[in-house]
């Protein structure tokens, strides 16, 4: 059961995440930004995609000394995610620019707290 769990958490965070980040430029294009700004939005994804990698770490470190699971940070990223999906969906003025942000945040961190999550509650066996 952990493992289904597991797995729809993923496919639908990672799923759509990375629809997100793919569609970023058509999404940008759409909402009439211009070219410029388009790339700004890539740009943000790919800077704060590399933060989220260590601060996810960290963070879940820290989670774990505390006795917080790690599942309880994934939860939090999928949370966060879906608030910056929203704010695509139905955009006020600057929302994209937080939204690109968040996605680079939570897709890395995803990611990052898959495998140790995977390690934690399968163990390292195989």
């Amino acid at each position: 059961m952990d493992m289904m769990i597991l797995f729809i958490a993923t496919f639908c965070g990672l799923g759509s995440s990375l629809t997100e980040v793919d569609n970023l430029g058509q999404i940008g294009e759409s909402l009439g930004y211009p070219t410029k700004t388009i790339s700004t939005f890539v740009s943000l994804v790919s800077i704060w995609n590399y933060f989220g990698r260590g601060f996810s770490g960290f963070v879940s470190d820290l989670m774990v000394k505390w006795k917080v699971p790690r599942t309880l940070m994934m939860t939090f990223m999928l949370v966060l995610s879906s608030l910056a999906y929203l704010s695509t969906a139905f955009p006020f003025p600057g929302s994209v620019y937080v939204a690109s942000v968040i996605i680079g945040v939570s897709f890395r961190a995803q990611l990052t707290l898959l495998f140790t999550i995977i390690s934690e509650l399968f163990g390292l066996k195989y």
